[in-house]
């Protein structure tokens, strides 16, 4: 067995050359695409969470003026909501641009061809999203708000998996460890069940105003179960990849770590999310508390709600990671 053991060496699958600066060049657009849509997820957040997805009513103009010709002092010292949403029109405008440089890039120097289709998908994703963001202007439609805002992470998500699928560790030789079956199902487990949580949020956050009181409470309770789904998930993908096979795989670890971390910070913003919205439930426990006023538009909050929204992208994004860097250690085929 020891020797047949010796005798396996890795098979290199559809390998460029990672030295090579066409291949660095396409990652690093892609990078650039990935960094720019996170930013533009935090302000759509901030747009809906301060009910600016109105303030300016017209689209693709802004209040008449081409988008691009909109004058920077009435942007800038303008009302807030003014600013986040024309900020948030610029930034998504931004981000289509720099797909278009991404996909000019992978198609001449792109050797994998369905990675040179990947970034055209991207591309087309982006600007399905920009034409979802102008119709729910045009048609002041809520339910487009909500599905725009549920559409926002798998886009990033996408840009996610072209940034790793063009990275130096996707190309990298490998040896015989591969994962552990279970830990691959626990992966893609978790990510389908991170985006059907912030799914639920998004209903939440979008409730719709003839919405019964029955509704919303099962919405909350759906939402309670899908947070502890994803919790023991990620605990248990934490678990699992400590596994001694799991932990010879480089690029494997770290992303369990990030997801353990993330956990926290969403379990915080997410009691914060509560109380911002629906007042503290201890108010009358303590004088300190009871003096407390809750502005849900305030600044402090904003930030909360928007930061509990955004941190479930990242969610999403960091086990998107692990399940593409688990699955592609796995695809590996071996000869004697």
């Amino acid at each position: 067995m020891e020797t047949e053991h010796r005798n396996l060496k890795p098979v290199q699958l559809d390998q460029p050359n990672v030295t090579n600066p066409s291949f660095q060049s396409t990652h690093r657009w892609a990078l650039s695409v990935a960094m720019t849509i996170f930013p533009l997820i935090w302000v759509g957040g901030l747009v809906t969470t301060q009910d600016a997805g109105m303030a300016v009513p017209d689209w693709p103009n802004t209040y008449g003026y081409n988008m691009f010709a909109y004058p920077i002092s009435a942007w800038i010292y303008g009302p807030f909501d003014l600013f986040i949403e024309h900020g948030h029109r610029l930034l998504g405008s931004l981000a289509g641009m720099l797909a278009i440089g991404l996909c000019i890039v992978a198609w001449r120097n792109e050797q994998r061809q369905w990675l040179r289709w990947l970034c055209i998908f991207l591309l087309l994703s982006i600007v399905m999203q920009g034409l979802l963001g102008g119709l729910r202007v045009r048609l002041d439609a809520r339910t487009l708000a909500m599905l725009h805002g549920c559409l926002a992470p798998l886009v990033f998500a996408l840009a996610i998996a072209v940034v790793v699928m063009t990275s130096r560790w996707w190309k990298e030789e490998v040896g015989p460890a591969v994962p552990r079956p279970f830990f691959r199902w626990l992966a893609i487990g978790l990510t389908i069940s991170a985006f059907v949580q912030l799914f639920l949020g998004a209903q939440l956050r979008h409730i719709q105003p003839w919405a019964k009181p029955a509704s919303f409470t099962g919405l909350v309770h759906l939402h309670l179960t899908f947070a502890a789904i994803v919790s023991l998930l990620v605990i248990s993908v934490a678990v699992v990849g400590q596994h001694r096979t799991n932990r010879q795989l480089k690029g494997i670890g770290w992303p369990t770590f990030i997801l353990i971390a993330l956990l926290l910070i969403q379990i915080a913003l997410g009691v914060g999310t509560w109380i911002s919205n629906y007042a503290l439930p201890w108010g009358d426990t303590h004088p300190m508390l009871a003096r407390y006023t809750i502005a849900t538009k305030g600044f402090t909050e904003s930030w909360i709600v928007t930061g509990h929204q955004a941190t479930g992208s990242l969610i999403i994004a960091t086990a998107l990671i692990l399940t593409l860097r688990v699955w592609r250690r796995s695809a590996h085929k071996y000869e004697k």
